[in-house]
């Protein structure tokens, strides 16, 4: 649990730095797609503003050769059309307030343009085309009606014409067989009713935006081979690392070499160094957790192995041995074998449990001063504080409460006042000392025993390691007590240690923990 809270505050640390790779592959795929989406846009803009600018100039033109024809008299009218069509490269149509066809610059002069027949051009201009119809269809432009000469050459043939009545000047675009925009203006001649109609291809518009589309598919080709080496590039980066880190991982699971370095990446910021930073911590716990188990395992072998070879030993000689005497003191270590070894199975059955249960413990506030108060009382009721008095001392005037588990915390009271006892003096003095200091709660348990070595002041906490007083029976104590109280106390965020004695002699051990607050209440 300590290991999970240590690592998270890790992550924590590895996540200040660095692009994540989430933000590169968004960078990456998002420039083409912005780049097309800019194109589109740019040339549906381009297009209309060509298209807009060819309206005004219809209507400026269309306007000014019907105030020209006006002032024409009407013998000379044909002439003028005519001259008009050839120069401005345009058909001019003139009709009668009646709407019948009065004069057409086509049929008074060589026609000034002509449509293309698509079944003849090549096919680069039938794929041109084809593009266009799918970029219209893309955009979901409005539909644009094809120009067709109708039978009637009268004026209700052509709408714009019957709009330029009510409306004044007019201008509408259709498609030519090979999507040529034709673009035609119909403006009224004069006050009494006759019509002029004007019609004139804009291939130039078409052309443009193929141009403009070309140049724009050139520099998306461009941004999406940039784009392709990018993402080439970011792929690399990501499988290569992640390559290191599989075969790393392979040979850890297969465990053929306790050699294996993890690569911790410690120049990339993103998300592959914070995995590879977590699998080399994840590895090593997991090594320091097998070398663990294994001293462990070996440290229980012998430390089993000690009462059973006593045992052993009795259990032959009793049978050879005659004397009732010596029979009976035989069958008194044996008892005191098994019940070792019974001390020993349960010792190390509760310290091998002890992070399992933790991790799945809901920690309560838990008053200190009452538990310790309690347990006090219970040892004596018991006679497990033999002739030693037990004082439990709460000093300010904060209540020493904190957060854990009750059965947990009880336990490593009961393992420190048991090891001060063990070490006590007959009728000596053990005090229990509990402070409040705001962030955390603290607890001395000192005695007034030989104390402990500077140099063992840390071993004291190892398992099986035990400086026990001469004159103990041998094998009352596991050698457990102390590793198993500092393992609650980790599980707790907290800390157990060995410090210096306030009083000069003794042996003090100090208990930090995170004290309670509403903060922690709430969450």
């Amino acid at each position: 649990m300590a290991e999970t809270r240590s690592m998270a505050a890790d992550r924590r640390r590895w996540a200040r730095r660095g692009v994540s790779l989430t933000a590169r592959i968004l960078a990456v795929n998002v420039i083409v797609l912005a780049l097309m989406a800019f194109s589109l846009l740019f040339l549906v803009s381009y297009r209309n503003q060509m298209l807009a600018e060819r309206f005004k100039r219809a209507r400026v033109e269309a306007e000014i050769a019907a105030a020209a024809l006006a002032q024409t008299p009407r013998a000379m009218r044909p002439a003028v059309l005519a001259a008009i069509g050839v120069r401005q490269q345009m058909r001019l149509r003139l009709y009668a307030p009646d709407g019948k066809l009065v004069a057409d610059s086509f049929a008074l002069a060589p026609p000034s343009y002509h449509f293309e027949d698509p079944r003849t051009q090549p096919l680069a201009m039938k794929a041109a085309r084809a593009l266009d119809r799918a970029m219209d269809a893309a955009l979901f432009a409005p539909p644009v009606p094809l120009y067709a000469e109708p039978a009637d050459q009268n004026a209700d043939a052509w709408p714009e014409i019957a709009q330029a009545r009510v409306e004044g000047s007019t201008v509408r675009e259709r498609y030519a067989p090979d999507r040529t925009p034709i673009i035609s203006a119909a403006t009224p001649l004069g006050g009494r009713g006759a019509m002029l109609m004007t019609t004139r291809p804009a291939p130039d518009v078409t052309q443009a935006v193929r141009d403009a589309r070309q140049t724009l598919a050139i520099v998306v080709a461009i941004a999406l081979l940039i784009t392709v080496l990018l993402s080439l590039f970011l792929a690399r980066t990501i499988v290569q690392p992640l390559r290191v880190l599989v075969r790393a991982a392979v040979r850890v699971r297969l465990g053929r070499d306790r050699t294996v370095i993890v690569p911790r990446l410690p120049e990339r910021g993103d998300e592959i160094g914070l995995l590879a930073r977590a699998i080399a911590d994840m590895t090593e716990a997991l090594r320091q957790r097998i070398d663990g188990v294994e001293t462990f395992a070996a440290d229980v072998a012998h430390e089993i192995k000690n009462p059973l070879a006593s045992l052993r030993s009795a259990l032959e000689s009793f049978e050879k041995v005659p004397d009732g005497d010596l029979r009976r003191q035989l069958h008194a270590i044996a008892s005191h074998d098994v019940q070792r070894i019974d001390r020993l199975v349960t010792e190390i059955a509760y310290a091998s449990r002890i992070d399992a249960e933790l991790s799945r413990t809901t920690f309560v506030p838990v008053n200190l001063l009452t538990l310790a108060v309690a347990l006090v009382g219970s040892r004596e009721r018991r006679g497990a504080n033999r002739d030693c008095q037990v004082l439990i001392r709460h000093e300010g005037e904060r209540t020493p409460i904190v957060p854990g588990d009750p059965a947990r915390l009880e336990r490593v009271f009961e393992n420190l006042i048991d090891n001060a006892v063990s070490f006590s003096p007959p009728g000596g003095t053990i005090t229990l000392t509990l402070i409040n200091h705001g962030d955390y709660v603290s607890c001395d348990v000192a005695d007034e025993g030989p104390g402990i070595p500077p140099e063992a002041r840390e071993r004291v906490f190892e398992r099986f390691h035990s400086l026990r007083p001469v004159d103990e029976d041998f094998g009352s104590h596991s050698g457990l007590g102390l590793a198993i109280a500092r393992t609650i106390v980790e599980a707790h965020d907290g800390r157990l240690t060995a410090q210096e004695p306030l009083t000069g002699h003794g042996a003090r051990l100090a208990l930090d923990l995170p004290a309670y607050t509403l903060a922690e209440d709430a969450a």
